[in-house]
């Protein structure tokens, strides 16, 4: 009897305690916004465990890359002393070029020439440029007309300054003359003319098939680019000072300083300055071309723009940004299926004024960033996920944490992840 009892008591335990367990609120569900922060944090670990700054990055340095050459240290603006302009005795001859270049031709460095439109080296053709030489686009040229000198797939620039005698392209609005560095009338003035735009074969990764470089309008085309030759040959650049330029061509849509869209390999770049332009310093189009000693002062949008699986190397370089300017690096990945990596090194960005010196890396971006200093400000890494399960889908921030884009001694404030979309 006293069995059946002990089992009734304990069975009218289970009973009430099954009877209050079932009194408990169930757990609330998770708002989206919950959700989402939750992702976000997420992703923002994963990051953390693959990205930290590193106090030993040294970047480089103002000596290493101008040389004292460029506008921007003659000017003094780099901290030295401003340079007395040189006196020449007599103004240049003008030779004025409004018309496509067919066959090879040289300018040399007695004459001042202007470009009165759009002036492209045809497929075939070669424009060499002697050191010391001074290019000025019409700075009354605006829109689809704007002064621009292109070289197109299969024509080739040989445009090899010195320190001495570096070859200038600037406007028609500077009264600047062969042999005289500094003597540019032109202070905080841009948008005067376009830029110089170099398109090659290389491989790109864009959105179409045989693309159009932008700042080119459709009917011109001469401004496509890409190809399959890793190794083409748009010639050599060196010692170049591109100065005031970024036409506007429409509404929203100006002109790089140097525009490279698919060079290759075999075209040597190096040494060269953009001063003061209205949209990005330098903008790779994909492209295998390596290209070092840059110096980028005071642009309207990104000092160093990367797209469309621009696959070579950027080395020793140094970017002054403004409160004009927008990003001191903006790097997009791939648009299409070709899918490569860039290197980007030894490099400073630096803030004029009280301005942060941001890195704003973008869609699909992979490469490897090696010892990069970022003076007073961040990185920036974009991360999207998924509308429906919150999942991270392939973007800067995802592949930081894959090991696809590395960040090897690089001083920052932060590695910060933002939302670029849930979707």
């Amino acid at each position: 009897m006293n069995k059946i009892l002990s089992l009734l008591f304990m069975a009218g335990i289970l009973v009430f305690a099954s009877s209050c367990g079932g009194d408990d609120e169930p757990e609330p569900e998770k708002t989206v916004e919950e959700l989402q922060a939750e992702a976000i944090a997420t992703a923002q670990a994963a990051v953390d465990a693959k990205a930290t700054s590193d106090a030993s990055a040294t970047g480089a340095t103002d000596d290493s890359v101008f040389d004292d050459w460029t506008l921007s240290s003659v000017k003094g603006l780099l901290g030295g002393t401003d340079k007395t302009p040189s006196s020449p005795s007599a103004a240049a001859p003008v030779v004025k070029v409004a018309a496509n270049i067919e066959e090879d031709t040289e300018w040399t460095k007695g004459n001042v020439y202007q470009l009165d439109t759009r002036v492209t080296v045809l497929d075939g053709a070669t424009l060499t440029i002697e050191a010391g030489t001074i290019i000025k686009g019409n700075a009354e040229l605006s829109g689809a007309n704007a002064a621009v000198l292109m070289i197109a797939r299969g024509g080739k620039i040989m445009a090899e300054g010195t320190a001495e005698e570096p070859i200038i392209m600037t406007s028609t609005d500077d009264d600047i003359q062969p042999g005289d560095l500094s003597g540019t009338t032109l202070t905080d003035e841009d948008t005067k003319w376009g830029g110089l735009v170099v398109l090659g074969k290389a491989p790109v990764s864009a959105k179409t098939e045989d693309p159009q470089i932008e700042g080119v309008d459709a009917a011109d085309t001469n401004g496509r680019y890409g190809g399959t030759a890793a190794d083409d040959n748009s010639g050599v650049i060196k010692y170049v000072s591109i100065r005031h330029g970024g036409a506007e061509i429409a509404e929203g849509s100006e002109i790089n300083g140097l525009t490279l869209g698919g060079v290759g390999t075999g075209t040597t770049i190096e040494n060269i300055e953009v001063y003061n332009n209205s949209d990005d310093g330098i903008e790779f189009f994909g492209g295998t071309v390596n290209v070092k000693n840059v110096l980028i002062y005071s642009v309207g949008d990104d000092a160093l723009d990367v797209d469309q699986s621009y696959a070579g190397t950027v080395d020793n370089f140094v970017v002054y940004v403004d409160g004009g300017s927008d990003e001191g690096l903006e790097i997009d990945g791939r648009e299409g299926s070709l899918d490569k990596s860039f290197t980007i090194k030894n490099g400073t960005i630096k803030g004029l004024g009280d301005k942060t010196t941001t890195g704003d890396f973008k869609a699909k971006a992979k490469g490897t960033i090696t010892n990069v200093v970022f003076e007073n400000g961040k990185v920036k890494l974009a991360a999207a996920f998924d509308v429906a399960t919150y999942e991270q889908t392939e973007d800067a921030s995802k592949n930081t944490a894959d090991g696809s884009l590395i960040f090897s001694k690089v001083k920052t404030a932060a590695f910060e992840i933002y939302t670029s979309s849930f979707e």
